[in-house]
């Protein structure tokens, strides 16, 4: 897939502004501060809903302003599309000119797997980080994976909230029990299934760039239901104590071994960032393998976060696939298109 054309309007720094992207890769350069990020976080918003930057839609709005536009026509193997996106009181998403109910329902239209030099994170940080990178994922190929997630986080909420009060009467929490094995399975086999894909990937595409070995392990609560269901009851009074559900899969976690060792403990900042680099093109070829035809792919900056072997072996594993890259000065770039980018215009 490829996006043929962006329109932002009171986005950001930007005030108008229309691209007519290449099909193969297109450079934003520019010096610090000029807008190039926010042309990745416009095709972004677009793919997901929300920002990659921020929680607060409002700070998207270009300032003095009350309200902004994103309009991005991409075109599939199958098909072509629109979103737009408009941010003012609220949001609101349009697909092809129909207005969309839940942003759930933008999911897998716009396809891409981005890399940040914050994701170095991804490893270094808490498990809340892996899994959000393990949701957003899943959620572009599988729908019905979000739904199951929302459902589980809900019952956890009242589940919390029951625990809270230290109510000595159990039924309630009996019921939550129920529920919380059911979708937390559901869930478990996604993650789980798209893990064992990435294992699949990971360990040829790093053996590209490096001589490592790679090697990816997850931690789950919920790999069957009957015992994480047991282990709920077995918890109870330790959840009233606490106030909080103490196991399942919102406490899910995965570890990336470098020649055996837990990167994000033992590795050194080169591993890490190769490490990402290779999770991140494992998880294009999986969805490659999902749905026939390359993601969109988003570098932010990603120059000056490695080494020039590092950054010649990664251009190598994509090829055939539209690129977006930012970077502080043009790069010479086989089959690439170069926007200089000076205070929020597109020169």
């Amino acid at each position: 897939m490829y996006l043929k054309n962006l329109k932002i309007q009171n986005f950001r720094n930007y005030e108008n502004q229309e691209i007519d992207l290449s099909k193969n890769i297109n450079i934003f350069y520019g010096d610090n501060a000029q807008g190039k990020t926010n042309i990745l976080e416009a095709v972004f918003l677009c793919a997901f809903g929300r920002s990659f930057r921020t929680n607060k839609d409002k700070e998207m709005i270009k300032k003095g302003q009350d309200f902004s536009n994103i309009e991005i026509d991409f075109e599939k193997k199958d098909r072509e599309g629109k979103i737009k996106f408009q941010i003012s009181d609220k949001k609101y998403v349009y697909c092809n000119d129909v207005k969309l109910k839940k942003l759930s329902e933008l999911l897998g239209n716009i396809n891409l797997v981005i890399f940040t030099p914050d994701d170095i994170n991804i490893l270094k940080d808490g498990p809340s980080v892996r899994r959000k990178f393990l949701d957003m994922f899943i959620s572009q190929l599988r729908p019905r994976y979000i739904q199951n997630l929302n459902l589980y986080l809900k019952v956890l909420e009242q589940r919390n909230n029951y625990l809270k009060q230290r109510i000595n009467n159990n039924n309630m929490l009996e019921i939550w029990n129920e529920k919380l094995a059911q979708y937390g399975n559901i869930v478990y086999q996604y993650r789980n299934e798209y893990i064992e894909k990435i294992k699949e990937k990971i360990k040829d595409i790093h053996a590209e760039i490096t001589n490592e070995d790679i090697k990816i392990e997850y931690f789950s609560d919920c790999k069957d239901k009957e015992n994480y269901l047991k282990k709920l009851e077995k918890n109870i009074e330790i959840d009233k104590i606490k106030g909080y559900t103490s196991s399942g899969i919102h406490r899910d976690d995965f570890k990336v071994f470098i020649n055996g060792e837990e990167v994000n403990i033992y590795g050194s900042q080169g591993q890490n960032r190769t490490a990402i680099l290779s999770l991140k093109l494992s998880e294009l070829k999986v969805i490659y393998d999902e749905i026939g035809e390359y993601p969109i792919l988003l570098l932010d900056d990603f120059m000056s976060e490695l080494d020039e072997k590092r950054i010649s072996k990664f251009l190598s594993n994509i090829n055939d696939i539209q690129v977006l890259i930012t970077c502080t000065k043009n790069i010479d770039i086989k089959n690439s298109v170069s926007f200089n980018i000076i205070n929020g215009v597109i020169g």
